[in-house]
C-alpha cells in the first residue's frame, strides 16, 4: 500500500518528486537528489517496498536495506522534504496522487519510459533528466563487498 503524506498547512511551493530504491546510498544519490531538490521548494522521495524493488528483477537477496530503514536514511538528508514508500511496480500512483510540479528521473530513463510524465504535463509541469554522477552503483558496490 502506498503510503502519502498528509498535505501540510502551508503552501508548499514548487513540489519535486523523485523516486527510485535507494538500496545503499553512496554519493551518486546524494549529488542526483540535491541536484532534483535545487529545482523546487520541496523535494519528495518515492521509494520502492520491499517487494516492489525485487520485482524491479534485481538479485533476489536485493534490497539491502529494509524499506523503513531506506526512508530513514533518506527523511535525515537536508535535501529530503519528505519520503513515501509505494508497493505498486510502478510510482504512477503515488505521482497521480502527489500532483508535483516537476519529475525527476536520471538521465538513463529515456523521455518516453519516465512514469508519470503524462501526469506532470497534463497540469503543465515539467519533466527533468539529471545525469548521473560517474562511478558510483550500488550494484557495484554490493559486487566489491562480495568479492
Amino acid at each position: 500500500m502506498t503510503q502519502v503524506p498528509s498535505p501540510k498547512p502551508q503552501a508548499p511551493g514548487i513540489v519535486v518528486f523523485t523516486n527510485g530504491v535507494f538500496d545503499i546510498l553512496h554519493p551518486g544519490h546524494i549529488r542526483y537528489l540535491q541536484e532534483a531538490r535545487a529545482l523546487g521548494d520541496k523535494l519528495i522521495v518515492g521509494i520502492n517496498s520491499d517487494r516492489s524493488a525485487r520485482a524491479l528483477g534485481k538479485a533476489p537477496d536485493r534490497p539491502i536495506n529494509t524499506a523503513s530503514e531506506r526512508a530513514e536514511v533518506l527523511r535525515a538528508l537536508a535535501c529530503v522534504d519528505e519520503v513515501v514508500i509505494f508497493d505498486e511496480d510502478t510510482p504512477h500512483e503515488i505521482i497521480k496522487r502527489l500532483q508535483p510540479d516537476i519529475l525527476v528521473k536520471g538521465a538513463d530513463w529515456g523521455e518516453n519510459a519516465i512514469v508519470g510524465r503524462d501526469i506532470v504535463e497534463a497540469r503543465g509541469g515539467r519533466v527533468v533528466r539529471i545525469q548521473l554522477a560517474e562511478g558510483y552503483s550500488t550494484t557495484k558496490i554490493i559486487e566489491r563487498i562480495r568479492s
